[in-house]
């Protein structure tokens, strides 16, 4: 090779090998795990009853923020479980989350506020993936009115592109997935009591990146379920009473 190549070359490869590498992301097969959904789904209609007397509610109000692309609807039986067992859950009255704007913690507040008309009590915020996000955010922001946060799945530890879901959260959104339109420093613990649950088999968020490390959160729960078992599976919605209950120790 000529000596100009030779420099060429060696300039690249230093280049390379300064520069970012790909994030580390979670196995494809545990990706397609998630398409086990609609048994977690089934699981969780027969099992609905024993989850929530395995619970103990003690009337605390609780909003449930949907992840990306999700809806009220697919919190539906964590909510239903949950007042069952005695809490008092809430939809966050936003529809589908299509992904951060600038205004999402405005109206998180308003929604929070309306809960809070009935008792003043603070309300604890329970959030899945994204939704976890706009959860700690929120606690942030207003910390006077949040009893604590629990987070399924959320990826707010890490490389924020260490997952399956980033490139289609910047499609939805119209944000860079490490410039959100708000104010947000992901990794920095909410000045409230924290738990996070993360799982082994999530499959779409790297599993360091939703367990957090110590001092991002107060304590980390692990679970036996996929991400979209979060919402949807016994062991995920079991998860979320164990976190309830870490909140109120």
């Amino acid at each position: 090779m000529p000596p100009y190549a030779q420099a060429v070359s060696s300039f690249w490869k230093d280049r390379l090998a300064s520069g970012p590498r790909a994030a580390q992301l979670p196995p494809v097969q545990q990706l397609l795990g998630n398409l086990s959904v609609p048994f977690d789904l089934k699981r969780t209609r027969a099992q609905a009853a024993l989850l929530a007397g395995q619970m103990q509610g003690d009337g605390r109000n609780i909003l449930l923020i949907p992840g990306l692309m999700a809806s009220e609807q697919r919190m539906g039986w964590l909510r239903d479980i949950l007042n069952a067992a005695g809490y008092a859950a809430h939809d966050w009255g936003m529809g589908r989350n299509f992904g951060p704007k600038p205004d999402s913690l405005d109206k998180i507040d308003r929604r929070v506020d309306a809960i809070r008309k009935q008792t003043g009590a603070p309300v604890t915020l329970v959030g899945w993936s994204l939704g976890g996000l706009y959860a700690r955010e929120y606690a942030k922001f207003a910390a006077h009115k949040v009893g604590g946060v629990v987070t399924m799945g959320t990826p707010f530890s890490g490389d924020p592109r260490a997952n399956h879901a980033w490139r289609l959260y910047q499609l939805v959104s119209g944000s860079p997935v490490d410039r959100p339109p708000f104010p947000c420093t992901r990794e920095a613990k909410p000045p409230v009591p924290t738990v996070a649950l993360w799982s082994k088999r999530d499959g779409v968020i790297l599993p360091e990146c939703s367990r957090g490390r110590a001092g991002e959160r107060d304590k980390a729960i692990e679970v036996d379920c996929t991400h979209m078992g979060f919402a949807a599976s016994p062991e995920g919605i079991a998860a979320v009473g164990k976190a309830l209950d870490a909140l109120r120790a």
